[in-house]
């Protein structure tokens, strides 16, 4: 198996080769503003070296950050018409009612409620009302509204309203891409419309992207399928990625969780993963980050669906550093140089302290002009190492689930903030490669099946083996190959307050990319 891994980070774009297990070649690139750039550098570094050579590449695995800072810095959204399905109940909480105000104003296209939806159990609530629903699809193409966010009460339970809903919609809007939220969520209507409502706010932008990207590949001259990595650490194919843009947000630090238990050999463990701005601090379990099961909000929009249990800080390897003034203690972060580390940090001519600064300084990196930083003496540093240490130190102990004390491995650039010796860690393990553990991630990464769904008139064993068969097929469907598959999560909780046996169930599994 031969692939290349790639992840377009807010510094540096990383790219690897893996072969038959083993990282053939690591190579950086800087991010470029356009994205596709800093990608095509990365992959004409890591062709320049040879290792490229007359090989057949079995995919290209890239992790981006693109549709997370989209909702983040409020650009490139494509505005939404929600429709919702379930009248006369939810009328006094109408979709978008929980979203940031300035958000709100850029993606709601328009508003339409409709009789529909299921109760708890499963039973119709009320019949779906076809002719309201071909009405508002008719208003939403007067409106040339192309993106469309379908939601309905339970629908994870029964989403045959979505699904016809959908139906009606495309057969007035055509061209229109739609988003169900029974695809992306879990129980709790307003946090999975959310879901939906970003998705379908992304949808312009993911198609660019993607295309992008293959563009991208094509120019570089390898011929190989594209894979987009998800939030859990696994990846989709890229026509997959396109349909539910929101389950990329959180893969930058995912993969690099995942690429810190590859290159360690442990599955279970806590990471630390300390980039150029932030520090992103996360527990493995089975080789796979601890998902968050509360909701998650993601640029200030509440959401409930796949996403790691991650904790960030201000902490990086171009974190500004004030040194002591007037009796006043060290400070380290929040705020970081980004990537313009090698114009603005002094040891490369600029005139911002950073950390990066003091490594060099202190002989820990070799990087730019040391002299520039001699007047920094080794008291100083070490206050500056200690102040980064306390600040990991305090991370790691608030994400830590156990009292004892556990193995943790540091990866990414700024690893070199992590001391070998930190409070609650049996051992701080620094990997080879670690500085481009998330393209490692992004290599190795496997394909995912999620179900999550209530069951009834069924015995709890029954309930598990059609959960799991559901959760099987979703992996085929993105990509894997089903004689690989195995369950990484399973949980089921019976609901005294419903009718039939009824138990909620969740599974998960993965699997190997299957063969093009």
């Amino acid at each position: 198996m031969r692939r290349i891994g790639i992840d377009v980070g807010g510094t540096n774009t990383d790219a690897v080769l893996i072969e038959e297990g083993k990282v053939v070649r690591a190579v950086k690139a800087p991010t470029s503003e356009d994205v596709t750039t800093g990608i095509l550098d990365s992959l004409k570094s890591l062709g320049s070296t040879g290792v490229l050579a007359s090989k057949r590449i079995d995919g290209v695995m890239i992790g981006t950050t693109h549709f997370i800072n989209a909702v983040v810095q409020r650009r490139h959204l494509t505005r939404v018409a929600a429709l919702r399905l379930g009248m006369p109940a939810s009328a006094s909480l109408p979709p978008f009612c929980d979203w940031p105000e300035d958000l709100a104003e850029l993606v709601r296209g328009g508003v339409w409620m409709v009789e529909g939806g299921h109760e708890y159990d499963g039973r119709p609530f009320m019949p779906l009302d076809e002719a309201a629903v071909t009405r508002a699809a008719g208003e939403m193409k007067a409106k040339g509204l192309k993106s469309v966010a379908i939601s309905s009460i339970f629908s994870p339970l029964d989403p045959s309203h979505e699904k016809r809903a959908a139906e009606l919609v495309a057969a007035e809007l055509p061209d229109a891409v739609i988003t169900c939220s029974s695809d992306l969520g879990r129980i709790g209507l307003l946090e999975r419309e959310n879901a939906g409502l970003l998705n379908a706010a992304l949808a312009d932008l993911s198609r660019d992207t993607i295309a992008a990207f293959e563009k991208s590949i094509a120019d570089s001259g390898i011929a190989a399928p594209l894979f987009i990595t998800q939030n859990d650490g696994t990846v989709v194919e890229a026509h997959q990625a396109r349909r539910l843009p929101v389950y990329s947000f959180a893969s930058g630090a995912t993969n690099s969780m995942r690429g810190a238990a590859y290159l360690s050999g442990l599955s279970d463990a806590m990471v630390v993963d300390v980039g150029g701005t932030t520090t992103d601090v996360g527990q493995l379990r089975l080789g796979f980050p601890r998902e968050a099961n509360s909701v998650v909000k993601v640029g200030g929009v509440r959401t409930l669906f796949r996403m790691p249990d991650l904790l960030s800080i201000g902490l990086g390897g171009g974190s500004h550093v004030s040194l002591e003034s007037a009796g006043g203690p060290i400070k380290v972060g929040p705020v970081s140089v980004g990537y313009r580390l090698l114009k603005d940090g002094i040891a490369f001519g600029g005139g911002q302290l950073t950390t990066t600064d003091v490594a060099v300084a202190s002989g820990v990196l070799t990087l730019g002009d040391r002299s520039k930083v001699a007047h920094l003496d080794a008291a100083t540093c070490r206050k500056v190492f200690a102040e980064a240490a306390r600040l990991a130190e305090e991370a790691i102990d608030r994400m830590k689930t156990e009292a004892g004390d556990v193995p943790l491995i540091a990866v990414g650039g700024g690893a070199f903030l992590i001391p070998d010796k930190l409070p609650g860690v049996s051992k701080v393990i620094h990997v080879e490669h670690g500085d481009c553990a998330n393209a490692v991630g992004a290599a190795i990464a496997q394909v995912s099946g999620e179900c999550d769904q209530i069951f009834k008139d069924m015995t709890r064993a029954e309930a598990i083996a059609a959960a799991q068969g559901i959760a099987n097929d979703r992996a085929v469907a993105a990509g894997a190959d089903r004689k690989t598959l195995s369950t990484i999560e399973s949980e089921d909780m019976p609901l005294a307050y419903l009718p039939g046996n009824s138990v909620r169930v969740r599974v998960r599994v993965v699997g190997d990319v299957a063969a093009s």
